[in-house]
């Protein structure tokens, strides 16, 4: 973890550290995975990950109930500004969430 420091008023140093490095998970095996830009089936596609992909999950939210490779979820994975996909499709290691709440 990296820590940076900084100068408050008054000339008083704070150590804020910085986020933790975002982990990122490998995508089910000979999947193509659709993006979408919300966490349900209703949301438009935006891309779709090619196999072997890996992405990084900086929050996950309930939406739409998916059933994958990883069984059935109602957890949506952000990977990246407003895109997100079903973590049924995800290998976390988990059937619950690994990353907080998107808010």
């Amino acid at each position: 973890m990296s820590v940076e420091r900084v100068e408050e008023t008054g000339g008083a140093e704070a150590t804020l550290a910085a986020v933790a490095s975002v982990r990122y998970y490998s995508v089910a095996p000979g999947v193509r995975l659709n993006v979408r830009n919300g966490p349900g089936t209703s949301y438009s596609v935006v891309r779709v990950l090619p196999e072997g992909a890996k992405v990084p999950i900086y929050c996950q939210t309930p939406g739409t109930s998916v059933s994958g490779p990883y069984g059935t979820s109602n957890i949506w994975d952000n990977i990246s500004n407003g895109q997100y996909v079903s973590d049924a499709y995800v290998l976390t290691g988990s059937d619950g969430y690994v990353a907080d709440r998107c808010s």
